[in-house]
């Protein structure tokens, strides 16, 4: 499936498209790994969108794109089949500043099916001060699901916010609970 919008102000140049139970997903690659995951919204598409490489990744290896394509597709089909997917072995290249890649890496911890709260996830950064920050950077989170960000709630055990949209952070929280213990059929 291709999926080609006519450049806007500031088109985006997406290397691979997929459908998941959430919608449509845009894949981003950089020369080192899964960049961004979007899921098609609003914003994306009065933005435009073009499916090709971008000048970063002309210079790979089509194998090594179609490699993480792959292994990203295996993971998320596991994933939305109800099976606690492994994305620890994803090429991930998220850019942010240093107190980002340190809430991100910390998110990666969060057993599949559970939460913790902001103020929970800033108490194992050292700082149970830093859960605005923590908020903060679990919205600049560039890829979300792989990057576990809808894992975290408010401390009342309310969802709090989720760039992607509460709807799906409700969905994925649920879909999460149904299958924890045990995988489909549980």
């Amino acid at each position: 499936m291709t999926l080609q919008k006519s450049p806007g102000k500031n088109p985006q140049t997406a290397q691979a498209i997929m459908e998941t139970p959430l919608g449509l997903a845009l894949l981003f690659f950089s020369s080192k790994g899964l960049q961004r995951l979007a899921f098609v919204g609003e914003k994306d598409l009065k933005e435009g969108v073009v499916i090709g490489s971008s000048p970063e990744t002309q210079a790979l290896p089509q194998e090594v794109l179609k490699n993480w394509h792959d292994r990203l597709a295996l993971a998320l089909e596991d994933y939305f089949g109800g099976n606690p997917a492994r994305f620890d072995s994803l090429d991930l290249d998220p850019k942010g500043t240093a107190f980002q890649l340190r809430v991100w890496q910390e998110l990666r911890k969060i057993p599949y099916g559970e939460t913790v709260s902001y103020w929970e996830l800033g108490r194992r950064l050292g700082n149970s001060k830093a859960s605005r920050a923590v908020g903060q950077a679990n919205a600049r989170n560039p890829i979300p699901l792989i990057i576990p960000c809808h894992r975290v709630i408010a401390a009342d055990g309310s969802l709090g916010g989720y760039s992607s949209g509460l709807d799906r952070k409700r969905w994925l929280l649920e879909h999460e609970r149904r299958y924890v213990g045990g995988g489909p059929g549980t």
